[in-house]
């Protein structure tokens, strides 16, 4: 699993630490950290929250696959 550089630029954006962004979510910072470092993966609802918390999309925070899907058109 890659690590999740898009959650970390997201998060830095909105000045947000892993502590605060787990607790807009309801989880612990050491899973956010475990989510950005790629070590974890978190559930569908897991993702919407961060993506809501982060005003981000899906396709912007977990979907890595745009390239491959370009040439598949």
């Amino acid at each position: 699993m890659a690590k999740n550089i898009a959650i970390k630029v997201a998060r830095a954006e909105k000045s947000l630490t892993q502590k605060q962004l787990a607790e807009l979510v309801g989880v612990s910072r050491q899973t956010i950290n475990a989510i950005e470092k790629g070590e974890y993966n978190p559930t569908i609802r897991l993702c919407r929250s961060i993506c809501r918390a982060l005003g981000k999309t899906l396709d912007e925070l977990f979907w890595e696959d745009e390239e491959d899907e370009e040439t598949e058109e």
